[in-house]
């Protein structure tokens, strides 16, 4: 699954893969259990090898959901991660999960080992625009046909409450929206 993930980044050579695997340290997170809370300064970007997460904000009422991770992605708070300022949001396990953890030391370090390591930063930068793109760029069925074709395991994994608050629309037209698709 690594070595997968790393494709789509960019080229790392065995001896790279090599190196980055003994870097990486095997964590649990139980369902529910915080990631991330807010406030904190996002130290790590972690491989989601099983389970499931989602990032959120909390206002006075309600969870609001700002994105989802399944098996194989890369999870982190791009702001926090590369500001090194407090989160805004909070990253909870949805489901028990196992992930693989790489701290912004050790990327520091995986860099000055092998400058194929820069390509990490294709990585976030990928995820923040993805995030910009999706949430400005998109209508209710524009997101929700993207879900449907890119990552439909979310639309199983998630209650569809949730995935109202990540479309950024109510349950209600989540479901005219489903019935029209």
């Amino acid at each position: 699954m690594l070595q997968a993930s790393l494709k789509k980044i960019g080229r790392f050579t065995a001896e790279d893969i090599a190196t980055l695997e003994k870097l990486l340290v095997r964590k649990q997170f139980k369902k529910n259990e915080l990631l991330l809370t807010e406030g904190a300064i996002c130290q790590s970007v972690f491989l989601l090898v099983s389970g499931a997460v989602y990032q959120f904000s909390v206002n006075d009422i309600e969870e609001n959901v700002i994105d989802f991770y399944i098996q194989s992605d890369w999870i982190m708070n791009y702001a926090s991660f590369v500001g090194q300022k407090p989160s805004t949001t909070q990253m909870k396990a949805y489901t028990d999960c196992e992930v693989l953890e790489l701290t912004i030391h050790k990327i520091h370090h995986l860099i000055e080992v092998s400058p194929a390591f820069f390509q990490l930063g294709k990585l976030m930068e990928q995820s923040m625009a993805r995030m910009h793109y999706f949430d400005n760029s998109l209508t209710p069925l524009q997101k929700y046909n993207y879900l449907v074709e890119t990552k439909p395991q979310l639309l199983q994994e998630f209650p569809l409450k949730m995935i109202a608050s990540y479309l950024k629309i109510t349950p209600e037209t989540l479901s005219r929206v489903r019935g029209i698709y």
